[in-house]
């Protein structure tokens, strides 16, 4: 068998494989003989069938099971010769054969890139500090009290004002017409100065009062989020039903109860504090991960095959999708398509791929390895997370060993980015909290 490899870039290939005419007429023979004890015709005794009878009838058939074979068998042999670690799905064009010449095909496929010794020791990293205090904590307790406002008509016969809440019916219309992304909507209320639509829209409300009806023309600009409202002209009808006033609770031991198990609210300072402690803990780490991989990166020379970009483009999107749903919405609502978030995130996936090739390569130059006591604390933090009982998050990695094998790579990733963290140069620095308003 003769294998010659073609470059089309650094990651991706075009194999050319032939396998010898002798090759293709044993593996034909064989067939042959293999159909031979199992064929039923009729006039003929099994296992009696003549070749050429044989050929006449399922000739076709042959040649498809032989091809395949051939195709299976020679790949394998290829990618073993050359030492090719093949990442994503091979493309091959299909051939026929012929029994009087070598069975010839193409292969186009995408390898993992060869990356140098990573020079990981010694980054210099800065590590930010957050000091929580009361501050941060009753920022979260006027979120929680947003939370549990309620809405009182005000009774008043005035003209709305900016902060005020309002409860209007309204049509929008695109050359005099019904449009789908301003639909008729009765009783939308909106908080007057955050811009549902536009900050123009906001203004033009202010000043009506309840009962009045109002025609308010808006020029969306080029760069508005929904794509299929952006630099069009809409006339919205606008009628304002009611102003409304924001009601909010008392912050006090009472409602803190109505957040399940608290009693006080020092109770609920405790909780929050704790929280946001997590919170920021995860975030220093995303920053100094994030520090680690630029610098890396920055130096570390290779190509991504577009196999693994894709993979996680679709993570990305997926995790996407998810969000919007839990919010009640879609791409499409939103004016997206896959297509476009595609090419808005192609530069993060590649960036995520890189990491991964990056942790990978330090996993192999370092020798990392996993001990059995890491693979039970991983079990039991993912136990812990989802609040499932310990041997049924074992019992579901053991069912797959695709789902085992990326969990094991996780743990491996973890332990290459300690590794990193061990051998950087941390400074800390005091981090200005944001507490909002």
């Amino acid at each position: 068998m003769e294998v010659t490899i073609e470059d089309i870039s650094t990651v991706k290939k075009i194999l050319h494989i032939e396998v010898p005419n002798d090759m293709v007429m044993q593996e034909i023979n064989n067939a042959y003989d293999t159909l031979k004890k199992t064929a039923k015709l009729k006039g003929f005794r099994q296992g009696k069938i003549p070749r050429s009878v044989l050929e006449r009838y399922f000739k076709k058939d042959v040649h498809a099971d032989v091809s395949n074979k051939l195709l299976k068998d020679s790949f394998i042999d290829a990618v073993r010769e050359k030492n090719l670690k093949i990442v994503g799905d091979l493309k091959i064009e299909p051939v026929e054969i012929d029994e009087k010449s070598p069975y010839k095909y193409e292969a186009t496929i995408e390898i993992r890139p060869e990356i140098s010794g990573i020079e990981f020791k010694g980054l210099n990293l800065k590590k930010n500090v957050y000091n929580i205090g009361e501050k941060e904590v009753e920022a979260q307790l006027k979120l929680l009290q947003k939370n549990l406002s309620q809405q009182k008509t005000i009774e008043e016969i005035r003209p709305a004002a900016n902060n005020d809440y309002a409860l209007i019916t309204y049509e929008g219309l695109k050359d005099g017409q019904p449009f789908e992304e301003t639909a008729k909507t009765e009783n939308y209320t909106m908080k007057i100065g955050l811009g549902h639509f536009t900050k123009d829209f906001d203004d033009q409300v202010v000043g009506m009062k309840p009962g009045e009806n109002k025609k308010i023309s808006i020029n969306f600009p080029e760069d508005y989020f929904n794509s299929r409202l952006a630099n069009i002209n809409i006339v919205f009808d606008v009628t304002l039903n009611e102003i409304r006033e924001e009601i909010l609770p008392e912050i006090n031991d009472e409602f803190a109860k109505n957040f399940g198990e608290f009693k006080t609210l020092e109770e609920l300072k405790d909780k929050i504090k704790e929280n946001l402690t997590q919170g920021y803990e995860k975030r220093v780490e995303q920053e100094i991960n994030e520090q680690i991989f630029t610098e890396l990166i920055s130096k570390t020379q290779f190509e991504v095959p577009e196999t693994m970009i894709g993979y996680e483009l679709e993570n990305i999107i997926a995790e996407a999708e998810r969000s919007f749903a839990y919010h009640n919405t879609s791409l499409e609502a939103l004016g997206l398509t896959k297509e476009s978030l595609s090419e808005k995130y192609r530069d993060v996936a590649e960036k995520q791929a890189k990491r991964h090739l990056i942790l990978d390569k330090i996993i192999e130059q370092e020798k990392l390895s996993l001990k059995d006591e890491e693979m039970q604390e991983g079990f039991k933090k993912i136990s812990e997370d989802f609040q499932q009982p310990l041997e049924e998050i074992k019992e579901f990695y053991s069912q797959n060993m695709d789902r085992l094998n990326y969990f094991k790579q996780t743990l491996l990733e973890k332990n290459a980015i300690n590794l990193i963290l061990e051998n950087s140069n941390i400074e800390n620095v005091e981090a200005v909290l944001e507490t909002g308003k």
